[in-house]
């Protein structure tokens, strides 16, 4: 088992969700978490508990993102007009790492974020290698021409375990992708149940 993948394990068994989708989730098989007391009673967990575990989903979910970072964005969230839960949900599906994982030119967040350290990954013809780089709508992303060849790619383009939600544009031949639009929350293709308004309480305390 690969270091990455250990790690992410070790984030299901935490949260004690699958929280990727991924077929090889000790959760898929056992749904409590490893060790003699895994399937004991729990007490039942208090309201700042319950938060603080719909946080730390979201924040893992996106790649872990640091503490900082998530505050901020809940800021920014709380800051815009309508509804903060949808916001900070928009803020997060907008960042580029979301949106190379999503349009399946990685098989992971950590594998998107690691295309975009690296280089290979453009917007709007400019080479952008900041993961947290906010999009805009009708923004173009594309796979730098000297990179498109990388056998990762067509690899993850392959699997089948995802589905390029309707909120983007995905040209797999020429690795090109549209942000077309903000997401609504319901529209945001999560395998597990995301709480972002336990995540604003949370940090509204």
């Amino acid at each position: 088992m690969t270091k990455r993948l250990n790690s992410k394990h070790k984030v299901d068994r935490r949260l004690k969700v699958n929280l990727w989708g991924r077929p090889k989730s000790p959760f898929n098989t056992r749904a409590y978490p490893p060790g003699q007391h895994g399937q004991s009673k729990s007490s039942k967990p208090s309201d700042y508990g319950i938060q603080l575990n719909a946080k730390q989903k979201l924040k893992s979910y996106y790649g872990n993102i640091n503490e900082r970072q998530f505050r901020n964005l809940y800021k920014k969230a709380i800051m815009k007009k309508g509804d903060s839960a949808e916001n900070l949900i928009g803020l997060l599906e907008r960042r580029l790492d979301a949106v190379v994982y999503r349009s399946k030119f990685s098989t992971t967040i950590f594998g998107a974020r690691q295309l975009i350290n690296h280089g290979h990954v453009k917007v709007n013809g400019k080479k952008v290698n900041i993961s947290s780089y906010q999009l805009k709508e009708e923004e173009t992303i594309e796979i730098r021409d000297k990179s498109k060849k990388l056998a990762l790619l067509d690899i993850a383009l392959a699997n089948k375990e995802r589905e390029v939600p309707e909120y983007l544009q995905v040209d797999e031949n020429n690795k090109k992708i549209k942000f077309v639009r903000i997401p609504k929350f319901d529209e945001v293709p999560y395998p597990v149940v995301m709480e972002p308004s336990l995540v604003i309480e949370y940090y509204s305390r």
